[in-house]
């Protein structure tokens, strides 16, 4: 199998660019910070190749450390934080920002919907900002998606799993 490292790291160092200037437009209302777990949600999966990732960076924890219990992401620790941070999955690094995305309700009707943590809630409101001021879902999940589907395979792994399948 082709090794596909590098072409999630370049994903997700354009990711961060990009959710970086978000993160500055909003940072009056943004209130994550270290110790912020409330996304941190138990049962998030990642595709293979960003699971590669994480195994490749974080061996010995995955080999001899503790998941987090259940209720929370497996990769914090007990101060809340990610153990993970650096080379955490495309999922933890848009949250917290306005986000906006396209559902098609019915043939080429199309429905925009919004959200924010509800910790970012102050401000002007969701509905009101421009869509170039939210994270759009979509365009990155599809670049994703499509790293994974060289593979052959668009199986996703459960964060908790990485712990159990290095045991």
């Amino acid at each position: 199998m082709k090794d596909r490292l590098p072409a999630i790291h370049n994903l997700h160092a354009e990711i961060e660019a990009a959710s970086r200037t978000l993160a500055e437009q909003h940072a009056d209302r943004l209130q994550c910070g270290a110790g912020c777990a409330d996304c941190c949600i138990d049962d998030l999966t990642v595709f293979e190749v960003e699971a590669q990732t994480i195994r490749a960076n974080y061996p010995d924890l995955l080999a001899h450390g503790q998941p987090h219990p259940p209720g929370k992401c497996a990769f914090l620790d007990d101060q809340r934080q990610c153990r993970i941070y650096d080379h955490r999955p495309y999922v933890c690094r848009t949250q917290g920002l306005p986000l906006r995305w396209l559902e098609e309700v019915e043939p080429d009707e199309w429905v925009e919907y919004r959200d924010i943590c509800p910790l970012n809630e102050a401000g002007p409101a969701i509905e009101d900002l421009e869509p170039e001021a939210c994270w759009e879902l979509g365009p990155y999940e599809n670049r994703l998606a499509a790293i994974q589907a060289e593979t052959g395979n668009l199986q996703r792994i459960a964060l908790r799993d990485l712990f159990k399948r290095s045991s």
